[in-house]
């Protein structure tokens, strides 16, 4: 088993370090900047970084990853279609990795970029999903190069995953989500019961990740855009209806782009 935990940076970014205690050895997913890395790594002696995971191209992902490759020779692994600095082993849909032990899945999930991908682990104990700023906590990334008919399915995709993965997202955006979540479904008791919780964490400056896929499903509108009532709700927003999922989706990004 390996232990996660999350190095703050910026405003609202994860760092996902990943630890190897037995070993000694450690990895981290998304390192915008070095310098929180940087700083663990110095408060902890004798610990080797091996690997650094990148889920896609833009620079609060990836502006750590030159210095970080610098200071430890660590393997950069990122997405093939995308240009990722210092990058050793370019990764496509289907591919497999091994970090600290792990095996990982790489998936291709455009729409945020045109090459994101995520790393999933079916290890049993826990699944595991580093989603970078495809899936979030309650939402999804906004469409900065690709189509609603390219990240719906890539969402949908990721909500198929077993119920227990733990999902890892790069940003804590939990609480803003849930609002517009609450806009959406109003009586959905999930979603209130999240908000109330996520409340309470964010106000004693506590995280609230990692999420699950099966508490995804439930409170999720970007994953529930076949239940009825989220249709009606982006109808609404529309003005007109949504005949499909992806049409659904569509609505409900443009809502929350202006929520």
């Amino acid at each position: 088993m390996i232990q996660i935990d999350a190095l703050p940076a910026f405003s609202d970014n994860y760092i996902w370090l990943l630890q190897d205690t037995a070993k000694r050895r450690c990895a981290v997913v998304d390192p915008g900047d070095a310098g929180p890395v940087e700083a663990w790594l110095t408060s902890h002696p004798g610990w080797v970084l091996e690997d650094i995971l990148v889920t896609h191209h833009h620079n609060d992902h990836v502006g750590g990853v030159e210095r970080l490759k610098r200071l430890t020779d660590a393997r950069v692994c990122g997405p093939a279609h995308e240009r990722i600095p210092c990058r050793d082993l370019a990764l496509d849909e289907g591919d497999q990795l091994t970090v600290l032990g792990v095996t990982f899945q790489v998936l291709a999930v455009p729409g945020h970029t045109l090459g994101h991908i995520a790393y999933f682990s079916d290890q049993p104990s826990t699944p595991l999903l580093f989603s970078g700023d495809t899936l979030f906590a309650a939402g999804c990334g906004r469409m900065f190069e690709g189509t609603p008919e390219q990240m719906q399915p890539a969402l949908a995709r990721l909500a198929a995953l077993p119920e227990r993965t733990e999902v890892y997202c790069a940003h804590e955006y939990t609480l803003s989500n849930l609002r517009f979540a609450r806009a959406v479904e109003p009586s959905n008791p999930h979603v209130l019961q999240r908000f109330e919780d996520v409340t309470r964490l964010r106000a004693d400056n506590r995280i609230t990740l990692p999420s699950t896929i099966g508490l995804e499903r439930l409170t999720n509108p970007f994953l529930r855009t076949a239940e009825t009532l989220v249709k009606q709700k982006a109808d609404e927003w529309k003005g007109h209806s949504n005949p499909t999922q992806v049409t659904v989706f569509a609505a409900l990004r443009s809502w929350k782009d202006t929520f």
